[in-house]
Order: C-alpha cells, then structure tokens, then sequence
C-alpha cells in the first residue's frame, strides 16, 4: 500500500481532467453495472510507464469529438478492494497494472494489459484508444 500523500499527485492527474476515483467495490459495481454507453476504465499505478505513458496517452486519447461518456478509475496498490472488484470485469485478462479498459453497456469491448502501455508512446496509446472510440462511441 502506498501512502496517500504519494498517489495523491497521480490520482489528480486523471481526476482533474474528469475522471470518477473509485474506491470501494460497490461503487465499481454500481458504475460499471448502471453505465449506458461506453465507459473508461483505468486502473492507474505508480510506475514509470503509467507516469511517462498510460497517463498522457489517456488524456490526449480524450482530445476527439467521438469519446465515452463515463470515465473512472482505481488506484492499484492504493484502493485495492476497488482494484480487485475492477479485474472481476477485466476476464479473461489477467490482473495487470497499469491497465485500460473500454466497456460498452456493461460489457469488457476492449483492454489494453500492461504489456501494451509498457515501452510504448503516449501517442500510441491515444492512437489504439482512439480507433476503439470510433468503434464503440
């Protein structure tokens, strides 16, 4: 678990820009199970690639006309019950941090594992993201 006073920063960096932190395992049911439309989820993380990738990318994936409605996310390492809650939707992908995933109506229509995020670009992420908002936006 890390403290507070260390995420608090990271956490600021999604929810300034719109996005909901989820922090029990109720309130990820609530959202994902009452969602209409399409809905991100991030599940955010200290390391160097959500920082210097994941991050940026999600932000400058949101800088388009077509995009979801509902944005969310949880803190890995922080607000573990929401996390563990959140990867119950993630199946059949394994538990992956940092990781994004894009619901329609409820349902998991794309994910991007840690493998995806890690060693790639900003630009890159907001490119896979972007398609998958013009395929389900």
């Amino acid at each position: 678990m890390y403290p507070e006073a260390l995420v608090k920063p990271m956490k600021e960096d999604l929810t300034n820009v719109g996005f909901l932190q989820l922090i029990s395992s109720e309130e990820v049911d609530q959202t994902i199970q009452n969602s209409k439309g399409v809905l991100l989820m991030v599940v955010n993380s200290v390391c160097g690639c959500a920082a210097g990738n994941m991050r940026p990318g999600v932000k400058l994936s949101l800088q388009v006309d077509k995009k979801p409605a509902t944005l969310c996310t949880v803190f890995a390492g922080v607000d573990s019950e929401a996390v563990s809650q959140a990867r119950k939707y993630f199946l059949p992908y394994p538990p992956s941090s940092p990781s994004i995933a894009l619901f329609k109506d409820g349902e998991l229509v794309h994910f991007l594992e840690r493998h995806h995020i890690e060693g790639g670009t900003a630009q890159m992420i907001a490119a896979n993201l972007t398609a998958a908002y013009e395929a389900y936006c």
